[in-house]
């Protein structure tokens, strides 16, 4: 049913490809990619982001920044987004994709993930583990 998922945040480099590399590890017989709604296109992950995750015995591959655009909002069956003021943004945009864009936090009441871009190891760690969670429980519902 949702085998093809994209996980979207604004720059993507550090929430949405975080994500991705923690869904992918839950579910490797999904096609699990990410995008940004004002990609920082052509960039690797946030060395921050990257650094965090390897605290929590991640080693992420090389990452490369992508924008969302109208082929991806029809192409993947689910779009998972940080905040709810992206999926406004999505829909605005691309209405067909809205029934198909859910919060990454939907089963942590619905809580949006901030962005730790630019911020201090606390709060990347903060939002490193609010990834981790959602990332688990979403897995846990699409296997």
């Amino acid at each position: 049913m949702f085998d093809k998922i994209l996980v979207v945040c604004i720059g993507n480099i550090c929430r949405s490809p975080t994500a991705e590399f923690l869904l992918k590890a839950h579910l490797p017989n999904k096609q699990i990619e990410s995008a940004g709604l004002y990609a920082m296109k052509g960039h690797d992950m946030d060395r921050n982001a990257k650094k965090i995750a390897s605290g929590h015995g991640h080693s992420f591959p090389t990452h490369v920044a992508r924008q969302f655009d109208s082929e991806m909002a029809r192409e993947f069956d689910l779009i998972l987004v940080m905040e709810a003021d992206h999926r406004n943004m999505i829909a605005e945009k691309y209405p067909e994709a809205m029934a198909k864009t859910m919060l990454l936090g939907k089963w942590q009441d619905n809580k949006d993930i901030p962005d730790p871009y630019k911020k201090s190891d606390e709060v990347f760690e903060h939002v490193f583990k609010m990834l981790d969670s959602a990332t688990a429980s979403w897995a846990s519902k699409l296997k």
